[in-house]
């Protein structure tokens, strides 16, 4: 992961919290000051708890579990699905799904319904129905995609929550909380960052501060998956080494067993010979 810099966090934007009359009280460790109303957060508390929400970013990617991003509000909804699609992360960013995590098995579900009526479009399967009911599935399938086409590819239930806003996402922190799922979130000065495991104290209404922090989040995943990928070719090919090996073994061992029996024969043949008569 690179370096964070004070600078880059200040011309991001991070700085910039709410009206001081907005503000919670448990935020009161992470803001440094305030200017013409607004608090100023402590950048370098943002720096301190970027670097160690990206390092648990990137055990997760290392480890293979699966980190959800989510960010519904307008300002963040596009430039987080982008980072998400680009990586293969799995998002939601139009509304947060009720039940989502507490209620897997039906959300599952109607992914499997959405990526059934998918392969039934693409393949053709739709051509036997009249057009009025191939308009209603068209019109079914546009309204699963746009909440979950960004979760498409969920096997299973998330196991980590990347959360842009916790005050707009309180039923998703809730959900997480309830499931005892580790949450990384942006935390502005209007929010409480106790019940986060992981909080970044920045700006989560500018965009340059939620594209470099998510982006930041994305590379660090990123950087997991790729160490977890390396390992995984080490393992194979060590495995294909030992198997090469013990392939190479049993052909010398085969080998020097015909050279032993080659040299063993003429012994066994002259041990064998009858004597000659006195007679």
């Amino acid at each position: 992961m690179k370096d964070i810099s004070l600078k880059d966090l200040l011309e991001a934007g991070c700085h910039f919290g709410h009206r001081v009359d907005r503000w919670h009280p448990k935020a009161a460790s992470f803001i440094y000051g305030e200017r013409e109303g607004i608090h100023i957060i402590d950048l370098a508390k943002t720096r301190e708890g970027l670097k160690a929400a990206a390092e648990f970013a990137s055990d997760l990617g290392e480890s293979g579990r699966t980190l959800l991003f989510v960010a519904t509000k307008r300002q963040a909804r596009g430039l987080v699905t982008e980072a998400a699609k680009k990586a293969k992360i799995p998002y939601l960013t139009t509304r947060w799904i009720g039940g989502f995590l507490t209620n897997w098995d039906e959300v599952k579900k109607n992914i499997d319904k959405m990526n059934k009526l998918r392969q039934e479009k693409n393949d053709g399967s739709w051509n036997k129905f009249p057009k009025h009911e191939i308009i209603q599935l068209e019109k079914y399938l546009r309204k699963l995609e746009a909440v979950y086409s960004g979760v498409s590819e969920l096997a299973a239930r998330p196991e980590t929550l990347f959360i842009v806003d916790v005050r707009k996402e309180v039923a998703c922190l809730r959900e997480g909380l309830r499931c005892g799922f580790p949450i990384i979130a942006i935390v502005d000065t209007n929010a409480d960052p106790t019940p986060i495991d992981y909080p970044i104290p920045a700006n989560d209404d500018a965009i340059g501060s939620i594209r470099f922090i998510t982006d930041y989040i994305v590379e660090a995943y990123l950087e997991g998956r790729e160490m977890k990928e390396k390992k995984e070719r080490k393992a194979e090919e060590k495995v294909e080494g030992e198997k090469v090996e013990e392939v190479e073994t049993k052909k010398v061992e085969k080998i020097e067993k015909v050279e032993t029996e080659k040299k063993i024969e003429p012994i066994k043949k002259k041990r064998g010979r009858p004597k000659k008569s006195q007679n």
